[in-house]
């Protein structure tokens, strides 16, 4: 470099080289996105993102949700403060990790606005009890990309994770693989956000036990745990969580388990369960379907589902209520109805789609039946609300049901009756990685320190879920500690750039 700061390198040496990189980004979905603005506009060089996906199935997981935040907030509501810890608390049985969820929290209503900023596009989702952003992740990621591409992040697909190591200078080498061709990356800060292993058959067999190879997948099918191995087998990383844990919800049987179609895909959740009963193949109820609002209990039903005989059950209904499902989910183009104008016309007509024991499954209702009848008579004033836990139940002094339907019980005796078949639908697992709750840093096995460079965001994270999920809360941990991480790593690459150049006598030339 000449002593004006002009830089004397060969011309060549300033042709823009895809294969280095500030700071290296991998992974499409909400988490990275909000990582590689972050990083951006904190000042790192040529931010990289990549994905291993084909550019049509850009997203991950995220372009499968309703594009719910759950955040903090003091406007014409209750303040949700406090209750955003109770309710984390309660849904992962206290395990979730102190340190991680008061950051996850504390940031949680100014990163939302920080992501309005970007041009993200909100609204109240009443009917969701959360927030959520325009009509779901199709227009978060739409919005997500517009966004990168005003920061001049470059994103490439398809193109995946293989390898990486660090560098006696700070920075790493990675390496990645587009179809058969090989390349080297050379980064200051990598950050992953790769998803988690619940797209492949084995790993949810080895890690979640038997029968999880039965589940279908309910997101993205390149969610295969590549960049979990990767951290913990090449970079020696901490992995931490509830390794057997899941997101997973009532999914459609006879969605295609090699959906090819992820406009689709969303449709096949079906969630309208607290508006009725759900009966496995043998005729018996196995959840309290009314214990809880739909958002603190849809993502561990899928997981009973599939403990059931064949994985299977029946959500059932009548009249009374098939109004009010959302016709996203229940549709007749979209899902198979099996209809009847009574109990027992409707247990035959399940029987031929797989019930094993019509009697069963009307004894069942009946006697369901009864008990809300019992509980009615007892409470003449209580009205139905399906937005709030009602306290309509089939428990009274009379009548009292082994498994109790807690709220929102309505007697099933008006025509027409409606059968919808659901499985297990896996969205995402909670195995992750160890990371330092105030910028992601992932943290060494051995020591259990961070170490410098190497983040780790979104659906890789461990610590935070165990055993249960509260809707909203994946999306807000992406973006929360995305936000965090990107102005960490921006630091991170801009100080090994110099320590680079330092070395190289060339500002330019390492990046």
């Amino acid at each position: 470099m000449a002593g004006d700061g002009t830089c004397r390198c060969p011309p060549k040496r300033h042709v823009y080289n895809p294969q280095r990189s500030g700071c290296l980004v991998v992974g499409s979905g909400n988490a990275g996105f909000a990582s590689s603005i972050s990083a951006a506009q904190a000042g790192a060089k040529r931010v990289l993102l990549i994905d291993k996906c084909p550019e049509e199935w850009a997203g991950g997981n995220t372009y499968f949700t309703a594009g719910a935040y759950r955040t903090v907030q003091k406007i014409h509501l209750t303040p949700y403060s406090e209750n955003f810890l109770a309710d984390l608390n309660k849904v992962c049985m206290g395990r979730s990790d102190l340190e991680l969820a008061k950051t996850l929290i504390g940031d949680s209503n100014s990163t939302i606005k920080w992501l309005a900023r970007q041009g993200i596009r909100f609204q109240l989702s009443f009917n969701r009890q959360a927030l959520k952003t325009g009509d779901g992740g199709k227009v978060l990621i739409d919005d997500y990309r517009t966004a990168a591409e005003r920061n001049r992040i470059q994103v490439i697909w398809p193109t995946r994770l293989v390898g990486i190591h660090s560098n006696l200078d700070g920075s790493f080498t990675v390496t990645t693989k587009t179809g058969d061709k090989k390349q080297v990356i050379r980064a200051g800060a990598v950050i992953l956000a790769a998803g988690g292993l619940e797209s492949k058959a084995q790993m949810r067999s080895q890690f979640l036990g038997p029968g999880w190879g039965f589940a279908l997948v309910r997101g993205t099918p390149y969610s295969t745990g590549d960049c979990l191995e990767i951290a913990i087998g090449q970079l020696a990383v901490q992995p931490v969580g509830d390794w057997s844990g899941c997101h997973s919800v009532a999914w459609d049987v006879n969605a295609n388990p090699n959906i090819d179609d992820c406009a689709a895909s969303n449709e096949y959740t079906k969630s309208g369960y607290p508006l009725g009963l759900m009966l496995y193949v043998d005729g018996q109820r196995f959840v309290d379907e009314g214990i809880d609002l739909r958002s603190y209990t849809y993502a561990k039903f899928g997981r009973a589902i599939l403990q059931q005989p064949e994985q299977l059950a029946f959500q059932v209904r009548d009249s009374q209520t098939s109004r009010w499902l959302r016709s996203e989910g229940y549709r007749e183009e979209r899902v198979e109805h099996i209809t009847a104008q009574s109990l027992e016309e409707l247990a035959e007509k399940c029987e031929q789609c797989g019930l094993h024991d019509r009697e069963a499954f009307v004894r069942t209702i009946r006697e369901y039946n009864g008990a809300v009848y019992a509980h009615r008579q007892e409470n003449p004033s209580a009205k139905w609300n399906p937005a709030v836990k009602d306290g309509l139940s089939t428990q009274s002094s009379q009548k009292q049901l082994a498994l109790a339907k807690s709220n929102w019980a309505l007697p099933l005796d008006k025509a027409s009756c409606l059968a919808v078949k659901v499985t297990c639908g896996i969205t995402f697992t909670f195995r992750g990685l160890k990371v330092d709750p105030q910028a992601a840093q992932l943290a060494a096995a051995s020591t259990g320190r961070p170490i410098p460079g190497i983040f780790c965001v979104g659906e890789m994270v461990g610590g935070l879920l165990y055993s249960n999920y509260s809707g909203g809360s994946g999306l807000t941990s992406g973006a929360v500690f995305g936000r965090r991480l990107g102005k960490a790593a921006a630091v991170v690459a801009t100080n090994v750039l110099k320590r680079v150049s330092k070395e190289h006598g060339c500002p330019t030339c390492f990046i």
